[in-house]
């Protein structure tokens, strides 16, 4: 199993990056915390997750060990594969998360794209013994000037991440008519992921 990859960012989009190591380019399905992070750098490590099906392996990848932890605690869970995991951890950042599970918050993790009420409690249940040995910290994420630009790249993302097309335009137009302060396009993708 690839653990990690550490080298130069060749390209990268809030659902995926490609990592040259080497001279080997690595495509690396990523949520929208890592792109945060990591969006900026010219070489990074990423730690990572290959996931083996029938037609397709794919590597996902996590920028801090927390982030890829939560992950594999997600996937464990029955009815949560991969992609959904992907997704909820684009919607909540992993102490967010872990503070939603700790206090048996089912709506906050209802409201991400794809999570009813039933996997939200199974999620909770299963993990929160787990996490109860943990501290939970919150990071919020701050406002930052946006342009149109922003609002093609967050239907991008959307559509990527599987949004109906539909869907995802309605959102982000309700989303930035309501707003009141600029939005960056991690905010944006969040908000519009939690609404679509």
């Amino acid at each position: 199993m690839i653990a990690f990859l550490e080298g130069n960012l060749a390209l990268i989009e809030p659902t995926h990056a490609y990592i040259n190591v080497g001279g080997v380019g690595y495509e690396v399905k990523i949520s929208l915390n890592t792109f945060t992070v990591i969006k900026e750098k010219a070489s990074v490590k990423i730690f990572t997750y290959l996931y083996v099906k029938e037609d397709a392996q794919i590597l996902f990848g996590f920028s801090e060990m927390s982030e890829k932890k939560r992950f594999l605690e997600l996937i464990s869970i029955s009815g949560v594969g991969p992609s959904t995991a992907l997704m909820i951890l684009s919607s909540l950042s992993s102490d967010e998360l872990q503070q939603a599970i700790l206090s048996n918050d089912v709506m906050t993790i209802q409201k991400v794209k794809g999570i009813g009420a039933k996997t939200a409690q199974r999620i909770i249940l299963e993990l929160k013994d787990k996490l109860s040995k943990q501290d939970p910290e919150g990071n919020y994420g701050q406002f930052i000037s946006s342009g149109q630009n922003i609002r093609s790249e967050a239907l991008t993302a959307l559509l990527t991440l599987g949004i109906n097309k539909t869907a995802a335009e309605k959102s982000l137009q309700t989303i930035l008519k309501n707003a009141d302060k600029p939005l960056s396009l991690e905010e944006l993708i969040k908000l519009a992921l939690k609404s679509a």
